[in-house]
């Protein structure tokens, strides 16, 4: 086990000290062989689980020795970007499906010392035996109820019986109730148990219902979003088609919004969560893919247009917010002939006396430029762009989103009109690229 410089580390992320669960975890990992960490989303799981797998590491092996395997493509862009902001000097590879498994298989020709994927892809490289799995002692599976619940565990069987070296298990949920599969084989873990009482503490999270006089329920949608103004919203559907219909009538209506979901193109569902973000869009609709795993901060409500089909369903669309000291609310749309669950028990209702304005259109909007790290462009290559050629002050440049091939940017929006025109014959690093509003 080799020692790592925690201070250095830290420092490199811009955090003054280690939180309760990442000292827990650190400690627990110390003694044990088997871990299995509860925890909030946004609680520091993801560096609670990394500085262990860190001291696993050997660099004088040239050859892949960790491995994390989680449910989404979104939850190993996060942990990757983590990863390389510890500066740790060891090579990373992320393989997901949505990337081209070409240039996976590029990346993972100079074997990296860890691997972060998901299920079906990973297990289509060791198929494809394009990774060496003899030196790999570490796993960790992030979200592993989640990974499950989406099916991915024959794929997991598969991945874990080929690896047979593996002496360090890390498992990760956000969540009590979920059987450890005996694939798995982890032998007498010890198990961190962070999540508060009930999984959400009661005083931050209100709960309401409104009732819907009609079966269709966009109009109640519609004046619930008018009612509650230009605040960060998360409206949850059961399935991809509503998702789009229910984004689609709401822009009819008038209302600003991103959608989100499994069946979107990977630079579609970047730039969805990316507005949602950084404020170009206040609303965002989508599926439960949006309920585990990433970390938006600042939402205050949470919609459940459908019904949610579990309670756990319910639980973890509702942890999106009421985070990190912040207070929130979920709400509940009811048809006339629909009823509110027994788990949620009796809730206040919210009455809409009068028709409210539709909210004010966000002062922000978002670019998309057609280069990333690949590209060696960075945040930084980015400003001095905007400001040099863009003519951009720095309170019109907004959050800024820097992905393998490509970049967004938020930038205000009356001035997107006139940059672009500024910069419409520019280079970014002597390179010409496309650089447009993003769709």
């Amino acid at each position: 086990m080799q020692q790592i410089n925690i201070p250095l580390i830290l420092n490199s992320l811009g955090f003054e000290g280690l939180n309760e669960i990442q000292q827990a975890s650190l400690e627990a990992n110390a003694k044990n062989d088997n871990v299995v960490l509860l925890s909030a989303t946004g609680s520091g799981k993801t560096l609670a689980f990394l500085l262990p797998l860190l001291e696993t590491l050997n660099p004088e092996i040239n050859n892949v020795q960790a491995l994390i395997i989680v449910p989404s493509r979104e939850l190993a862009i996060q942990i990757d970007e983590v990863f390389r902001k510890m500066q740790t000097g060891f090579k990373v590879t992320l393989c997901y499906g949505g990337h081209k498994r070409e240039t996976e298989e590029n990346n993972l020709k100079e074997a990296p010392a860890l691997i972060i994927g998901t299920a079906g892809r990973l297990a289509d490289h060791i198929r494809r035996n394009n990774f060496d799995l003899d030196n790999i002692t570490t796993l960790v599976l992030d979200e592993f109820d989640k990974s499950l619940e989406l099916g991915f565990t024959e794929e997991m069987s598969f991945i874990i019986g080929s690896l047979k070296n593996i002496k360090k298990r890390i498992l990760t949920s956000a969540t009590y109730a979920v059987p450890v599969p005996a694939f798995i084989n982890l032998k007498d873990p010890v198990r961190l148990d962070f999540l508060p009482e009930g999984e959400q503490p009661e005083n931050m999270l209100e709960i309401k219902k409104i009732l819907s006089p009609d079966k269709d329920k966009i109009d109640t949608l519609f004046k619930l979003i008018c009612y509650l103004g230009n605040r960060s919203t998360v409206v949850f559907c059961n399935h991809r088609v509503a998702v789009e219909r229910t984004s689609n009538l709401l822009t009819e209506k008038g209302i600003l919004n991103v959608f989100y979901h499994g069946g979107m193109e990977q630079q579609e569902r970047d730039a969805a969560l990316c507005k949602f973000r950084n404020g170009t869009s206040n609303i965002l609709v989508t599926t439960d893919l949006a309920s585990r795993g990433l970390d938006i901060p600042n939402i205050r409500y949470i919609v459940h247009y459908h019904l949610p089909d579990t309670e756990d369903a319910f639980t973890h669309r509702n942890g999106r917010t009421a985070r990190m000291d912040a207070s929130g609310t979920a709400i509940l749309i009811l048809s006339e002939e629909e009823k509110l669950p027994a788990y949620v028990g009796e809730v206040a209702e919210v009455e809409i006396t009068r028709d409210h304005p539709i909210p004010e259109k966000p002062v922000w909007s978002t670019l998309f430029i057609a280069a990333g790290k690949k590209d060696k462009v960075n945040k930084i290559d980015i400003v001095g762009f905007l400001s040099k050629k863009g003519e951009l002050k720095k309170e019109d440049i907004g959050i800024i989103e820097v992905k393998d091939f490509f970049s967004f940017v938020a930038v205000r929006k009356v001035k997107v009109g006139h940059v672009l025109e500024l910069i419409k014959n520019e280079k970014i690093k002597n390179k010409k690229v496309k650089i447009e509003i993003a769709r």
